[in-house]
């Protein structure tokens, strides 16, 4: 078991998220352009610093709502909701070469985690009310309903043509939902944006599970992102100090409701249709690939933690920190030196390095 004691008042701030104050009330030179916007059915936050920080900040904004109209599954005129409506019929639809990139990435992922994470579960999805991102729409759909959609998840299904820019899906009734994967490719998108312009730093928070941050923060120094305790929003369980990775998050506590004393979560298993019970609490991924953490945030909460080390162990590419049931809290090697914990205020939780 290793820790890393640090002050108290660190656990309380998620993130860095500001230039530091000079005497005098001044703020540094490099004082951040952020906004604030809705996209991608989540909150979003950006912060950029930079001689050209305006213009990359209003750049970044609309690459990602117009990344948001490929990938939404609810707009009937992006490529996902095109290519849901053909579901069965043979077409070959016509998408954009983000569309059929990520597809393709998506189903890289399916494979590599041995179908932990799959982007045609979203008959499930729906059938949970999970989709709809509205509380009282959640619903324990019967087990007659889930055999029957099971079928209907399937990434051997759908078929997509990078070179031609088409994707179809073989059944009726299937659908692909992009909501584990799309904001991890957008921050890598926006990072090869903001290549660009002359840019020294900057956060990119699209919807606080999954955050990429450039550079070192406007005080020159890692950017440090707090992890929330999964069994107590309030809290957090330890400080990651990072520079240029990108960081997804996973927890059962995003969504959840309770019926007959049971409680029901969004991280739901393709393979059985029910949401993943593993012993795991949360997942953190850290790559340097957005749309690779993205998704296997998803996919090693559903693994489970010996699959998940598993695939840390053959992959080199992520890094992860498991929080369990059982109250630990696993740290990948490659994290050593950038985790930060406090065991004095740890409620409850132990901390240990996973070596390979």
């Amino acid at each position: 078991m290793s820790s890393r004691a640090i002050p108290t008042f660190f656990l309380l701030s998620a993130l860095l998220l500001s230039s530091c104050a000079l005497p005098g009330g001044e703020t540094s030179a490099a004082e951040p352009a952020q906004r604030q916007f809705f996209a991608m059915n989540t909150l979003m936050t950006l912060q950029i610093t930079g001689e050209e920080a305006e213009d990359a900040l209003s750049a970044a904004v609309e690459e990602v709502n117009r990344l948001d109209r490929l990938f939404s599954r609810s707009q009937s005129e992006s490529d996902i909701a095109r290519l849901n409506a053909h579901a069965g019929d043979g077409t070959d639809v016509p998408l954009s070469p983000e569309t059929t990139e990520l597809l393709s990435l998506a189903l890289e992922e399916t494979s590599a985690t041995a179908g932990a994470f799959d982007v045609t579960v979203a008959p499930v999805i729906d059938a949970w009310g999970f989709g709809t991102g509205d509380a009282g729409q959640y619903r324990l759909p019967s087990e007659g309903e889930l055999e029957a959609l099971l079928p209907l998840v399937d990434s051997a299904a759908l078929h997509v043509d990078t070179a031609g820019n088409t994707a179809r899906l073989d059944r009726s009734g299937m659908e692909v939902d992009l909501g584990g994967i799309a904001k991890g490719y957008t921050a890598d998108r926006l990072v090869e944006l903001l290549g660009e312009y002359d840019v020294s730093s900057a956060l990119l928070n699209l919807g606080s599970s999954t955050i990429t941050l450039v550079g070192n923060n406007p005080s020159g120094q890692p950017w440090r992102v707090a992890l929330k305790d999964p069994q107590d929003e309030e809290q957090q369980i330890l400080l990651l100090s990072l520079s240029d990775q990108a960081l997804s998050t996973s927890g059962a506590y995003e969504q959840h409701f309770e019926e007959n004393g049971v409680t029901y979560h969004h991280i739901l298993d393709p393979r059985t249709g029910y949401p993943a019970q593993t012993g795991i609490l949360s997942v953190t991924v850290v790559s340097d690939n957005g749309a690779r953490a993205d998704a296997l945030s998803t996919a090693l909460f559903v693994a489970g933690p010996e699959q998940a080390l598993e695939l840390w162990r053959a992959d080199n590419s992520f890094e992860c920190v498991l929080c369990l049931e059982d109250g630990r809290i696993l740290i990948t090697q490659g994290l050593e030196d950038q985790f930060l914990y406090n065991e004095e205020d740890s409620h409850g939780y132990t901390c240990e390095i996973v070596r390979r």
